[in-house]
């Protein structure tokens, strides 16, 4: 019996002990659970894919940074050099500037501002222990595009950044009414510095002195009839042709053919018919391009709502006269369709 209870005494865990277990596997539980999660980041970080690119896609784009040119006007300053840097800097026609200390010029056309900079640093490395330099345009002066023709605001325009052909007439209202098929570009001598030195995107385009693009098209925004536009564009957006509607109609009209327009659609724009009109003998007046020679076509309006008779497409520069009594209606009412523009041109004196 005694030995039966010294046996029991001897077996019988104490409370350290089971402390001192319990201490034991929680540490033991925590560790493992502790590289399994270490495990884990590991695998995670391997098996992260890298940035789309190679990081590029968070790099903005640059194609439309506005670009140095000659006649712009800088503010170069050097971190905590006074002595080096520079207020209004002004690029040459050449487009060089100079800066103290660097010998020599330095290009600062058909760059930007980043550019610049980086360029300057590098050449004070020289005379300066890091360098920071920072280029500011403090004015634009450099690139001048003119919007003129038939669009609803002809305006001159100083570009602060790179503007497509879109953009551009967007601004200036976009085309108006009598607007034609055609936008041409005819590009000056300042767009010419920095495609011959290479710092501007050049395309098979940059040597020509007009380019013609389909208004249609450009509106679109088609990337073959929206470019970027130059220094020194001039943008014109052609008038459509046009034919005249004269004699007894209600508002002889010049009808801009931005369209196929039939002779009865024309009389329809002028207002209509006025009483007492032969519309059996609406007369076309044809002279074709290049020719003196003038032919005359002859219609029959109630024929031709009665779809017994065709009906005729104008040509540009078609006169349609609506007979009444005489010859000498046909120029009253053609100086009274052309007259009115006239009459709303400002007037200028010359002394």
């Amino acid at each position: 019996m005694n030995v039966l209870l010294h046996r029991r005494r001897v077996y019988r865990p104490s409370v350290k002990r089971m402390i001192f277990l319990c201490a034991a596997l929680l540490m033991f539980t925590t560790g493992m659970a502790a590289a399994q999660q270490v495990e884990v980041n590991k695998t995670s970080q391997t098996a992260a894919p890298p940035p789309a690119s190679g990081g590029v896609a968070s790099i903005p784009a640059f194609e439309d940074r506005y670009r140095i040119g000659p006649g712009d006007v800088l503010d170069i300053r050097v971190f905590n050099k006074p002595q080096f840097s520079r207020d209004s800097v002004r690029v040459d026609g050449r487009g060089m500037i100079r800066m103290p200390l660097i010998e020599g010029e330095i290009q600062a056309a058909c760059r930007t501002e980043e550019e610049l900079s980086r360029d300057i640093t590098t050449r004070y490395l020289d005379y300066l222990r890091y360098p920071q330099v920072d280029v500011f345009i403090r004015d634009y002066q450099s690139q001048p595009v003119s919007v003129l023709g038939s669009v609803r605001t002809p305006t001159r325009f100083q570009l602060q950044r790179r503007v497509r052909l879109l953009e551009l007439i967007s601004h200036a209202g976009g085309p108006n009414d009598n607007a034609g098929g055609t936008i041409q570009v005819v590009h000056t001598a300042l767009s010419s510095l920095c495609e011959t030195s290479g710092g501007a995107e050049s395309d098979e385009n940059t040597t020509s002195v007009l380019d013609n693009y389909k208004l249609s098209e450009t509106l679109k925004g088609e990337a073959a009839a929206n470019p970027y536009v130059r220094p020194g564009d001039v943008i014109s957006v052609s008038e459509a042709e046009q034919a005249f509607v004269v004699g007894n109609v209600l508002r002889p009209s010049v009808i801009p053919l931005t369209e196929q327009i039939t002779v009865s659609r024309a009389i329809a724009m002028s207002g209509g018919l006025m009483p007492d009109t032969k519309g059996n003998r609406v007369r076309i007046v044809r002279q074709p391009p290049g020719s003196t020679a003038k032919t005359e076509l002859f219609v029959d309006l109630k024929a031709i709502d009665k779809q017994k008779a065709e009906d005729i497409v104008l040509l540009a520069g078609d006169i349609v006269d609506v007979p009444t009594s005489g010859p000498k209606r046909l120029l009253r009412s053609l100086v009274g369709a052309v007259v009115p523009s006239v009459a709303q041109l400002p007037v200028r004196v010359i002394p």
